[in-house]
């Protein structure tokens, strides 16, 4: 079944677990991990960024649903096999898990904002720290890993390129995980 994103947007952190816990049915989570990203990740709190798209409270979550529903029409549509049928779920909703962390609020006195975390728990490695992150928590495919270490395809260093060709080589999904990213982040916007 197709998860709809006519209202990729939630307001609040409660309605953002409530479209989790729906998106992510089915799919059996370790005890605890819910937990985990509300009060250790800030998972459904935390901006996507802070200059471009989500770049608001709780635009890591809409952002990464978006990117979810995006990724399931992608694989419903054009017939992708995946080496787990939990994949593009597992791929869409934690291939920036890196963010959670990244960002903290601060205020200027006047107002309250988000600014990058001068003292983040990992220096570099947008999709490195992602399967890192979940790795404590999932037991990932090779397809799995090699989606989310590479779903910004070529907008990252030029010496990265190579390793992406070649994820895209032995997984196409590799490809369609930085399609479905895109298309939330410039076509949708979130």
């Amino acid at each position: 079944m197709t998860p709809n994103t006519a209202e990729a947007k939630t307001t609040d952190e409660n309605g953002r677990i409530a479209k989790f816990n729906e998106i992510m049915s089915g799919i059996d989570m370790p005890e605890g991990f819910l937990d985990w990203l509300i009060n250790e990740r800030a998972f459904f709190t935390t901006p996507a960024s802070i200059r471009y798209n989500g770049n608001y409270e709780g635009g890591l979550f809409d952002h990464s649903y978006e990117v979810t529903c995006s990724l399931v029409r992608i694989t419903e549509g054009m017939g992708l096999k995946w080496q787990n049928p939990r994949s593009p779920k597992i791929v869409g909703m934690f291939h920036d898990l890196c963010k959670t962390g990244y960002y903290i609020k601060a205020t200027d006195g006047e107002r309250d904002f988000f600014k990058v975390n001068p003292n983040p728990e990992y220096e570099e490695g947008h999709g490195d720290i992602s399967v890192a992150l979940l790795s404590k928590w999932l037991e990932l495919t090779e397809e799995e890993e090699l989606c989310i270490l590479h779903h910004m395809g070529a907008f990252t260093e030029k010496k990265e390129w190579t390793a992406y060709n070649k994820g895209i080589a032995k997984y196409e999904t590799v490809l369609w995980t930085h399609t479905a990213d895109m298309v939330a982040s410039m076509v949708t916007g979130v």
